[in-house]
């Protein structure tokens, strides 16, 4: 069933009250049977939670990975994993520039002078292209990864997209992710194990120190630590 804007945002106000707290496995059946074919889950493959949780209860999901051709070698090894022992539907989507022709429109290594402009060229504009014959997305948000996530819905609105968002997994503690992992032998990206508590692009992407904000090693030399795709 297709839905307007007004039905979406409706939907989604009701969600977020009925599911909060629900069990992530819950949260997905609701998104399977109230969008159909047009519920997909996005992943950047720092692990494969949230897509497993997603296929075991809609086999077949499509899985949106935003490649924007500077990711570690680590992270497209999780995906390609991701791709064939799950029942997903991997969909890699490139930016509509090549890097070469990044460079020569805006000058190289745009992602060390201009952050903002490089991550809405490669991972926004990518992701909203991608997003174009769904009504809603599945995202592994979770509200301990730092202030910027801390009062994350269960089910949000996206008034710049007119999409509802979900995320199922967003009262899960890094002690529920690796107690699933454990549970599921989850494939999960080496980086994790050598520092790296969150994962994006090599050029903006450090190692953290015990104790410090996930977050707090992206884009470690300026004042920013989301790309901007959930800013909808």
């Amino acid at each position: 069933m297709r839905y307007n804007v007004d039905e979406l945002r409706e939907i989604a106000a009701r969600a977020a009250v009925e599911l909060d707290r629900a069990p992530a496995e819950k949260i997905v059946e609701w998104a399977a049977d109230t969008f159909g074919e047009r519920f997909c889950v996005t992943s950047s493959f720092a692990d494969a939670v949230l897509s497993h949780v997603v296929s075991s209860v809609v086999p077949g999901v499509e899985v949106i990975f935003l490649d924007t051709g500077l990711h570690f070698a680590e992270t497209l090894r999780v995906r390609d994993t991701v791709q064939k022992t799950l029942p997903v539907v991997v969909k890699s989507i490139k930016p509509r520039l090549s890097l070469a022709e990044q460079d020569a429109e805006f000058g190289p290594r745009l992602y060390a002078r201009e952050p903002d402009e490089c991550c809405a060229i490669r991972k926004v504009e990518p992701l909203n292209r991608a997003l174009a014959n769904y009504d809603a997305w599945a995202a592994g948000l979770r509200r301990d990864e730092g202030p910027t996530r801390a009062n994350t819905p269960v089910v949000g609105f996206e008034a710049a997209r007119g999409k509802v968002k979900v995320a199922p997994l967003a009262y899960w503690t890094e002690a529920d992710v690796q107690a699933y992992i454990d549970k599921y032998d989850i494939p999960v990206n080496s980086l994790i194990n050598q520092g790296y508590a969150s994962v994006g692009c090599w050029p903006c992407t450090r190692r953290t120190a015990p104790g410090e904000d996930p977050r707090a090693g992206r884009w470690p030399m300026f004042d920013k630590t989301e790309c901007g795709i959930h800013a909808a």
